[in-house]
């Protein structure tokens, strides 16, 4: 079962990954994560974006995904190819030759959860902190969310500490392992 994290950036997604990873450890099941892509490309990101950063954090995503699928029951992935191409979306406009591979690759996540927008983004050495951008990509991802008809969580702007749970909820799965803790 594969689980995408989609949302702008500064928004928690990578943070919520490690929980919601760690709580799914806990109730017994094989999980590994999916990290976040775009830190690791070797071209221009952010609002310096080109077409080639985008299109090799699209394909590392996907080649990622595709490596961790058969050993792990669940795979949790801070972002979805969706966000990572809205990215593409907002510096040059849509690509019809990568729409396909965008729109089949969405189908086949578990569950897609939209983290919200709550805050500033702020600097940890690679992330944009300017807000007009921040905005800016979650609103194309929303678009492409309804643009692509794609069903997903949408996490409340309040009660932080209720996400984790709802993921778990969704997911139909119990909240507490089922052996009891020795500590």
């Amino acid at each position: 079962m594969k689980i995408a994290f989609m949302g702008t950036h500064g928004v928690g997604k990578t943070t919520l990954c490690y929980d919601l990873a760690a709580s799914l450890k806990r109730l017994d099941l094989s999980v590994d994560l999916v990290k976040e892509v775009a830190r690791r490309c070797p071209l221009p990101i952010n609002r310096e974006t080109t077409r080639a950063a985008q299109q090799w954090i699209l394909h590392t995503q996907i080649a990622e995904e595709i490596a961790l699928e058969p050993s792990f029951d669940y795979i949790v992935c801070d972002r979805a190819v969706l966000d990572n191409y809205a990215y593409l979306v907002n510096a040059i406009g849509r690509q019809p030759e990568l729409e396909d591979l965008v729109r089949h690759w969405m189908r086949t996540y578990h569950l897609l959860v939209k983290v919200p927008v709550v805050a500033p983004p702020s600097f940890d050495g690679t992330r944009d902190v300017s807000v007009a951008f921040q905005r800016a990509v979650d609103q194309v991802i929303d678009k492409l969310l309804a643009d692509y008809r794609l069903a997903c969580l949408r996490l409340p702007p309040t009660d932080r500490s209720g996400w984790v749970p709802a993921v778990i909820d969704a997911l139909a799965l119990p909240r507490r392992a089922p052996q009891l803790d020795l500590f």
